[in-house]
């Protein structure tokens, strides 16, 4: 037995939408009665007005079947059903992601400014940068992935338009689950390896220096998959300069080989941006493979110096 996301009802044949993930009663299984993320995608024939269910009970060891950011808003002390404040983002991992990365931003905010005060002048440091001299801090290896520049707002606008636009369509195919998956282990592994080139470079033994905050590796990392399942995509650089996707993805290797192989680069995450682009292109492959899937024709993209992450960022700070 499972319960409706939208009114809570038991349903013995719970109907589970394969556009956004949820689980619903019949009088809410369409997607127009449950705020469906899919709806977003109503121009493409193949996607919300086809069947689009799975009409197989899906139950697990509790005997409910919910998408993850479903499961996740239940357990806030807030109301989060129909009407409520964060009723958008019940069963849509990439509005959730983006919430998410928003809230940090602004605790970053306020660990800046009370960290002096409660005498941890570090604390904002210590709480959301993965850094080369503290790699074992292993709570850093996912806020750095929500964390961004404090100092330069673009940075986390630049990587919110990428995930805004491109997240939608991967979630979709692969489910909320799976989307939180490569989200979060794309960006720490991406984040991992810019502190490891740093700790080749000898920053671990200069106190301050160094370090990586952004989500441009889990934000390429999407990219990269959208690149795999429809290469011919049509994008709008900067909203103005059209191009196929696979275009746009081959210039961001292509300058992200030539700073990781010439250690130069400034203080962009090169080596952060390329290997969440190759964990995306990797598992872009695997989902072509395994489904079947279709894709829009044409997006709007909107992007900044040094590629969707933005600039670097001042201080020996490395922002991806």
């Amino acid at each position: 037995m499972a319960q409706c996301d939208v009114c809570g009802k038991d349903e013995n044949m719970p109907y589970n939408c394969r556009h956004c993930g949820g689980t619903h009663c019949a009088d809410h299984r369409l997607p127009e009665n449950h705020n469906c993320s899919g709806l977003e995608n109503w121009n493409d024939p193949g996607g919300v007005f086809g069947s689009g269910f799975d009409e197989s009970v899906q139950s697990g060891s509790s005997g409910t079947s919910k998408s993850v950011s479903s499961r996740v808003l239940d357990a806030l002390p807030i109301d989060t059903g129909p009407g409520g404040p964060l009723a958008y983002f019940r069963g849509n991992m990439t509005y959730t992601v983006l919430l998410l990365m928003w809230v940090t931003f602004i605790l970053q905010w306020l660990s800046i400014l009370f960290g002096g005060v409660l005498g941890i002048p570090n604390l904002h440091r210590m709480l959301f940068v993965l850094t080369p001299q503290n790699p074992e801090y292993v709570w850093t290896w996912v806020t750095s992935i929500f964390a961004h520049d404090p100092e330069w707002i673009f940075h986390i606008v630049f990587n919110s338009i990428v995930i805004f636009f491109f997240g939608p369509i991967v979630e979709r195919y692969v489910g909320s689950k799976k989307f939180a998956i490569l989200f979060v282990v794309s960006g720490a592994l991406a984040g991992l390896s810019q502190i490891a080139v740093q700790i080749g470079q000898g920053f671990a033994q200069i106190p301050g220096v160094g370090g990586v905050v952004g989500a441009s590796g889990a934000a390429l990392a999407i990219m990269g998959v959208v690149t795999v399942l429809n290469p011919k995509l049509r994008v709008y650089l900067m909203f103005m300069i059209p191009m196929p996707i696979w275009v746009l993805t081959a210039g961001i290797a292509l300058i992200s080989i030539f700073f990781v192989g010439t250690g130069g680069g400034g203080t962009i995450a090169h080596a952060a941006h390329l290997v969440g682009l190759l964990i995306g292109l990797g598992y872009g492959e695997y989902v072509k493979r395994t489904q079947n899937v279709r894709t829009p024709n044409q997006l709007q993209l909107g992007g900044g110096p040094g590629g969707p992450g933005g600039p670097g960022g001042p201080g020996g700070r490395r922002r991806f």
